[in-house]
C-alpha cells in the first residue's frame, strides 16, 4: 500500500507541475473578452480543450496544438445533451478515452453548472485514486480555469481519491465491487458515474468474476443516481471477447455503444487525424503483429476456437519442402470492395503430402482484387522451377472483373498465372467448413511453426477459430481452405497415383 500510495503522489506531483507550466491568462483582457471565451467555452467543445486544457493537446515532439478528434467532440456534445444517458466508450487504445471521460467531459460539465457530484470507479481503489488524480490537478493548479471561474480548492476537503470544490462539486474513486451505500451524501447524489478500465488479467480468466462486476454496476452503482441528472460512462477498448462490458451489453441493451476502432484495417487511415498518420499504425503491427494490434486498437479480439481449436493443429518445426508434396493449390475466396468492413481476399494455399493435408502460406487482408493477384504473381515468380501451384478461384456473378483485373496484373508483372475458375460449391457454408473438421480432429492438419509470426496466417487462424453455430465473424480464409482441402482430397492415392507438384528423386520409388 506504501508503494502505491507513493506512486500515486509522486504522479498527482508531476501533473501539477505540467499544469503549471502551461501559458498563464492574458493580464490585460477586458471583462468583456473574458466573458466571450467562457461564454464560447461552454457551447464549443474543441476550443473548450484547446484553450484550458492545451498541456494535454500539446503533443510530446513539438509544441504544436493537436485538434481534438471528431469523434470526441461528438461524445462530449453526447454527454452534454442527454442527461440521463448510459453509454460504454469502446474506443482502442491511444484514443484518449481516460482523459476525456474522466477529465475533459466533467470539466466541460462543470463550466456549465451540470455536474454535481461525480464518481471515477477504477479497477481497485488505488487505480481509481490515481485516474482521479488528473481532474484534482486541474482544480489545483490550472491558472486558466482559476482565473475564469476561481479558485477551487478547499483544505480539509482536498484528500487522495476525495475532494469538494468551493462551488460545492464533489468527486470520488472507489474501487470495483465497493460498497456504494456511503455515496450518498445528505440529499445528494452521484450524477455522474465513469467506470474507467475495469478489467485486468485476473477478471479475463474468471467469467462469475466478471458477472458480479457487471451485476454491481447494473443493480448498485447505476441505481445510486437518483436525479434529472444520471450520466454513467464505461471506458475500455474490447482487446478479448467476453468482458466486463459485454456482460454489462447484455444485461442492458439499450446501453449506448460508441465504437472508434483507431485506424481503418483496410487503408490504416487513423481515427484520429491530427495526432497519427498511416505509417504508425503500420509500424505498430509490425512492431507487436496484427492480431495484437486489431485487439488492442481495433476492437477486434483474439478469438479461442470452440469447435475448430488451436491443440487441433500439428505446428511442426520441420517441414516438408515445396518439391516434396504430391499437389499444392492455391484457391482465392474473392472479395471485391476493399473496405475494414467488407470481405477479405483470402488467397491459402495448402499441399498434400500422403494424406495429410499442409498450411503453406497464404494473404488474407481487405484489400481491392488487384493487391491479391499480385501477391500470387509474387509468389508464382519466386517458385522453385520443379513446383507447380494449382491456382484456382470460385465463379462469381462480376467474373469479369475478375477476369479484367487478373488479365491487367499479369500484363503489369509478366507472370502467367494460368488461374482455373471453379463453381460456387453446392450446400452451405458453414456445413462445408465442419466438414473439414475432421481432419482437425484426427491430426492431419499442419502449420509450419515459423509461419505463426505471419499476420496473414495469424489472420486466417483467428477467422478459423471463430467458425462456430451462429457465428458472425469473417470466415473468408476457412472457407478458400475448405475449397482447397476439398481439392487435395481427389489426389489421395486410393490404389492409383496422382501428379506431384515437385521433381522426383530418382532415387526413391515414385510415390509420396
Amino acid at each position: 500500500m506504501k508503494r502505491a500510495s507513493k506512486i500515486i503522489a509522486d504522479g498527482y506531483l508531476k501533473h501539477l507541475q505540467d499544469v503549471r507550466e502551461g501559458k498563464t491568462v492574458n493580464p490585460l483582457e477586458t471583462p468583456k473578452e473574458q466573458k466571450e471565451r467562457v461564454d464560447r467555452a461552454k457551447v464549443d467543445f474543441a476550443f473548450f480543450v484547446k484553450y484550458y486544457l492545451f498541456h494535454y493537446a500539446v503533443g510530446q515532439e513539438s509544441t504544436k496544438l493537436i485538434e481534438s478528434a471528431a469523434f470526441q467532440i461528438y461524445i462530449a456534445k453526447k454527454v452534454k445533451k442527454e442527461k440521463r444517458i448510459k453509454a460504454i466508450l469502446r474506443w482502442g487504445r491511444a484514443q484518449a478515452k481516460s482523459v476525456i471521460a474522466d477529465v475533459f467531459i466533467p470539466l466541460w460539465l462543470w463550466i456549465n453548472d451540470d455536474i454535481r457530484y461525480m464518481v471515477i470507479i477504477g479497477n481497485n481503489e488505488d487505480k481509481a485514486k490515481i485516474l482521479q488524480s488528473d481532474l484534482q490537478a486541474e482544480f489545483t493548479a490550472n491558472h486558466r480555469l482559476q482565473h475564469d471561474f476561481g479558485e477551487q480548492k478547499i483544505n480539509g476537503s482536498w484528500e487522495k481519491g476525495y475532494f469538494i470544490t468551493k462551488n460545492g462539486f464533489v468527486c470520488k474513486a472507489i474501487g470495483s465491487g465497493q460498497d456504494v451505500r456511503g455515496l450518498r451524501m445528505q440529499n445528494r447524489r452521484p450524477d455522474y458515474i465513469v467506470a474507467d478500465d475495469l478489467e485486468d488479467k485476473d477478471t479475463l480468466k474468471n467469467p462469475k468474476r466478471q458477472d458480479e462486476i457487471a451485476n454491481w454496476l447494473l443493480t448498485a452503482v447505476i441505481p445510486t443516481m437518483d436525479g434529472h441528472r444520471a450520466r454513467f460512462i464505461m471506458a475500455n477498448n474490447l482487446f478479448a471477447p467476453r468482458m466486463i462490458q459485454t456482460v454489462l451489453e447484455t444485461l442492458m441493451p439499450s446501453i449506448f455503444i460508441h465504437r472508434v476502432d483507431a485506424y481503418d484495417t483496410a487503408t490504416y487511415e487513423p481515427a484520429w487525424k491530427a495526432k497519427y498518420n498511416k505509417e504508425y499504425w503500420k509500424d505498430i503491427e509490425t512492431e507487436i503483429g496484427k492480431l495484437s494490434a486489431l485487439a488492442e486498437y481495433c476492437n477486434q479480439p483474439h478469438i479461442e476456437g470452440k469447435v475448430f481449436k488451436k491443440e487441433q493443429i500439428n505446428f511442426l518445426k520441420k517441414y516438408p519442402k515445396l518439391n516434396h508434396f504430391k499437389v499444392i493449390v492455391g484457391h482465392w475466396d474473392i472479395a471485391y470492395a476493399g473496405t475494414k468492413t467488407g470481405d477479405y481476399n483470402a488467397v491459402r494455399v495448402w499441399g498434400l503430402k500422403e494424406s495429410s493435408f499442409y498450411y503453406i502460406q497464404s494473404f488474407v487482408r481487405q484489400t481491392k482484387m488487384k493487391e491479391a493477384l499480385l501477391w500470387m504473381s509474387y509468389v508464382q515468380k519466386n517458385l522453385p522451377g520443379s513446383v507447380i501451384i494449382h491456382w484456382r478461384f470460385e465463379s462469381q456473378f462480376w467474373n469479369g472483373a475478375v477476369r479484367d483485373a487478373i488479365e491487367e496484373v499479369e500484363k503489369e508483372t509478366g507472370v502467367k498465372l494460368n488461374l482455373v475458375k471453379v463453381d460456387t460449391p453446392k450446400g452451405k457454408k458453414y456445413d462445408r467448413m465442419m466438414r473439414t473438421q475432421v481432419y482437425y480432429q484426427n491430426g492431419r492438419i499442419n502449420y509450419p511453426e515459423k509461419m505463426l509470426g505471419d499476420n496473414d496466417t495469424q489472420t486466417g487462424l483467428q477467422q478459423l477459430y471463430g467458425v462456430e453455430p451462429g457465428y458472425r465473424t469473417h470466415d473468408d480464409a476457412p472457407d478458400a481452405d475448405e475449397q482447397a482441402i476439398a481439392y487435395l482430397e481427389k489426389h489421395i492415392r486410393r490404389g492409383g497415383s496422382g501428379p506431384r507438384s515437385g521433381k522426383m528423386n530418382k532415387n526413391k520409388k515414385r510415390g509420396i
